[in-house]
């Protein structure tokens, strides 16, 4: 059942590859990777694994046929902007 007023987030191949990678090959834990990947969803990178030693390299397949996909590293360059202008605003409001 979901709960009203929230969207579903579409994530795109590289962030999905990014995940099962961070998680396999450096053992970070599911927490670190949503964290670092903005994931809203704690349980989603979860669900991501599990289909993924289900079906394989299948997983990543965007089966909603969207042409114009975020690319991991612009997803980081995004969030890093973010998280920056986060931080001059705290500071901002700190020096007045």
């Amino acid at each position: 059942m979901a709960k009203k007023g929230l969207k579903f987030q579409h994530y795109p191949e590289s962030v999905k590859r990014e995940a099962i990678r961070l998680h396999l090959e450096e053992k970070w834990t599911y927490r670190e990777i949503t964290e670092h990947l903005g994931i809203h969803d704690k349980d989603r990178e979860k669900r991501w694994m599990r289909k993924y030693r289900e079906e394989g390299e299948l997983v990543f397949e965007d089966h909603r046929g969207n042409p114009f996909r975020e690319t991991t590293e612009e997803y980081r360059y995004i969030r890093r902007l973010e998280m920056e202008n986060a931080v001059l605003k705290k500071w901002l409001a700190i020096l007045n």
